[in-house]
């Protein structure tokens, strides 16, 4: 068994210092109530640990800390404060963390500030908790890092952990591509790397996620197949875990006696009346001004309903050291005052406002007492509000929900509606108050199922699970990827033996891809290496391609070694002319070429390249998202195209390729390997088109895939800048003449 280390901005307890007398006050907050719930249930914990530990940075004095160490005794996991100093945390948090990553995730570009002084602080900070985390942590130990101000922490963990399981869970949305990249260059890229220092990344919903994963795309060039990438030789997950709450503790809570008590009172206060009910925190995302102005055209548009409704309006103070903060409560303020002085009569108020915490069982009873429970945030990246409304009503409430909360994606019972409508939001309050009583009921069913199925017991079970997972996977890859011992058993191999033949792809193996496929020639240390290579008698070096014939001949001609052009159309063994493999007519070209060509007019970056035997589309330097979309669509016509033709298509990495059927790399390689009948075979290739020749020369030697994935080969490796070190380690051991 191992521990859990939770880390998050702050700790979930406030030391409170009133007239001397120390006392412990639990933090707000959706994380601290889910953890501190999946705590309290060890019960239905999937995974059980010897010792849970928080590590936050601590809102009072390490003097009051000393004090109130002793009161932590009854609380389900040991508190680590970090205590930083003013002027730095404040331009972490108030500066970096509220002021440009808090409005640009939300998209509130106009409010986003770009100083360096608080990223550099940001940065510092994440520094602290790293050291802090890696003073404590043992080896076994599961850490679990939380939400945007700690966003540099995984990567700056692992490296000083580089075997530690980390999460990473985001609670606030992730935002497109477009916005994200407002950012200056240095600064999202050190985000995005920081992130990637995580085994598990997790965000509440599929769109967070896929805005992260196009970032990564766009910004540090990663390919991502199925929500997994490879990065720095470490498989890491990207994946959805909606964020859920104590559902049976807010769906049970009219039967604790104080609820009741204040439900009853409510009742009795507002008899004959409607209540809409709203709480939320002090912040612009929550547009809480289009929230009254919606209020407001509801009175306006239905007159009928003046007096017969009451809206409770209640704010939570946020924040209120930035200054955007302190402007938001003044701009609501005047707002409640005009309503409240355009619509009120003798005996009425349309709107009771309040600005201060509530008591969990006021909470409570005032979910229950609600009619309808407005929440409409023009961007959320959960919003528990919502989940806890939906489980603590009775069959009387309504919820009119933002389409913008994340909560929106699993409460589309709710009516969903554009927070900046406030035509629609007035006509979305009517519609609530006019529901019939088994429409509502069967609606609030249906979301508390799905939140009863889905709590904070299973969202921690789940992201847990799905890390300890990934750790499992992570180890299996290690197996196969080429290391140290692999090295020692293949030069061991090749140094015994006396009839060696080499199996080498160029593209992605021997040379690295280039924007243009005609400029990627090989570098002189590549010559140099393969010329040494030649060099020794025992050796037979075949490059294996995709190329055509002419460029082979043009780049490495001068060698004395065997080629395999166009998958296998075309072989020249050493001293011998090209030859080639098939004699069928390429009058197929036709009707291929022009749809080819359609595709480079329609993805900018892309091109058509043309071999003998072969027509290509290559798409590595298109839009990430557009090349693949455009890709999916062209493999599909052109296999409906070349049906029952003696051609075949091949989906290849960031390429399509439209060439003859039955002849491949797998049929040409075994051919090269009956000719020369070697005892030492190494195959190295990095594409689709190698995985023939993995299967053709499975048990006859040792085969490598470049980058990560299912294959056939015997192990990975992990970048094509791999390749010419290992081959040097390989060769050099029998190499009395090496080089440098």
């Amino acid at each position: 068994m191992s521990r859990l280390i939770i880390i998050s901005n702050r700790l979930p307890y406030s030391i409170e210092n009133v007239d001397n007398k120390i006392s412990l006050r639990q933090s707000s907050g959706g994380l601290v109530s889910a953890l501190k719930s999946y705590f309290e249930n060890t019960e239905t914990s999937a995974i059980q640990f010897d010792e849970k530990i928080w590590i936050g940075s601590a809102d009072f004095t390490n003097n009051d800390w000393e004090r109130a160490k002793d009161n932590m005794q009854e609380v389900d996991f040991t508190i680590n404060p970090i205590f930083i100093n003013d002027e730095l945390y404040s331009n972490y948090y108030n500066g970096f963390s509220n002021s440009t990553v808090w409005p640009l995730f939300h998209y509130f570009p106009t409010l986003t500030n770009y100083a360096k002084i608080n990223y550099d602080a940001y940065a510092s900070v994440n520094t602290l908790f790293t050291d802090e985390v890696v003073r404590i942590s043992r080896p076994g130990d599961v850490i679990w890092v939380h939400d945007y101000q700690l966003m540099m922490l995984p990567m700056m963990l692992r490296k000083k952990m580089p075997l530690a399981a980390i999460g990473f869970f985001l609670h606030i949305p992730f935002p497109s591509y477009e916005m994200f990249r407002l950012l200056p260059g240095e600064w999202k890229k050190n985000i995005l790397s920081g992130l990637l220092g995580a085994d598990v990344i997790g965000f509440h919903t599929y769109d967070y996620a896929q805005h992260f994963i196009n970032s990564v795309k766009m910004l540090l060039g990663l390919d991502i197949q199925f929500n997994t990438l490879v990065y720095n030789n470490r498989l890491i997950k990207i994946d959805l875990f909606p964020l859920g709450i104590d559902f049976k503790k807010f769906y049970n809570c009219g039967d604790v006696p104080e609820v009741m008590s204040y439900h009853n009172e409510l009742k009795q206060n507002f008899v004959g009346k409607k209540i809409i009910f709203s709480v939320d925190r002090l912040d612009y995302t929550k547009g809480l001004n289009y929230r009254l102005e919606g209020f407001e055209n509801f009175l306006t548009r239905y007159p009928e309903w003046i007096e017969k409704v009451i809206f409770i309006f209640n704010i939570v103070p946020s924040r209120d050291l930035i200054p955007t903060y302190m402007d938001r409560k003044k701009m609501i303020e005047e707002k409640v005052s005009t309503i409240n002085g355009k619509f009120s009569t003798i005996q009425w108020q349309p709107i009771i406002y309040r600005f201060n915490h509530i008591p969990f069982n006021e909470l409570c009873a005032l979910y229950r007492v609600a009619d309808v429970g407005l929440i409409t945030p023009l961007r959320d990246g959960m919003n528990l509000v919502a989940k806890e409304f939906v489980a603590a009503a009775n069959s009387g409430g309504v919820l009119v929900l933002s389409e913008l909360a994340g909560a929106a994606s699993e409460l589309n019972e709710a009516i969903l509606v554009n927070p900046t409508d406030t035509e629609e939001m007035a006509d979305s309050i009517v519609a609530a108050l006019l529901m019939d009583k088994n429409e509502k009921a069967n609606r609030l069913a249906t979301m508390q199922n799905r939140l009863a199925a889905y709590d904070t017991q299973h969202w921690v079970n789940d992201f847990l699970n799905q890390l300890l997972t990934l750790k499992t996977e992570q180890d299996k890859m290690k197996v196969k990827l080429v290391d140290d011992g692999v090295i020692a058993k293949i030069r061991k191999s090749y140094e015994e033996t006396l009839n060696r033949l080499f199996l080498l792809d160029y593209d992605g193996t021997l040379a690295a891809f280039t924007k243009v496929p005609s400029h990627a020639s090989p570098t002189d240390a590549v010559m140099q290496f393969l010329k040494s290579l030649t060099t020794d008698a025992k050796n037979e070096v075949v490059i294996i391609s995709g190329r055509d014939a002419d460029s082979l001949e043009k780049w490495l001609g001068n060698l004395d070694i065997n080629f395999v052009a166009e998958h296998g159309v075309f072989i020249r063994y050493k001293g011998k002319p090209w030859q080639i493999q098939a004699t069928v007519s390429d009058s197929w070209k036709e009707r291929i070429r022009p749809m080819i060509q359609s595709y480079v007019t329609r993805c900018a970056g892309s091109l058509m390249e043309e071999k003998k035997n072969t027509l290509a589309w290559h798409y590595r330097n298109a839009h990430p998202g557009l090349g693949f979309t455009r890709s999916r669509e062209l493999l599909n016509n052109l296999i409906q195209l070349t049906a029952n033709t003696p051609v075949q298509v091949i989906d290849g990495n960031k390429v399509l390729e439209v060439r003859l059927t039955g002849i491949d790399k797998g049929v040409t390689a075994l051919k090269v390997y009956n000719k020369i009948k070697p005892d030492f075979t190494l195959c190295i290739g990095d594409d689709t088109t190698d995985e023939d020749m993995f299967k053709a020369l499975e048990g006859k030697g040792f085969t490598i895939k470049i980058g990560s994935g299912a294959t056939a080969a015997t192990y990975n490796m992990a970048s094509q800048t791999d390749v010419l070190p290992f081959l040097k380690k390989i060769h050099m051991s029998t190499d009395h003449h090496a080089y440098m």
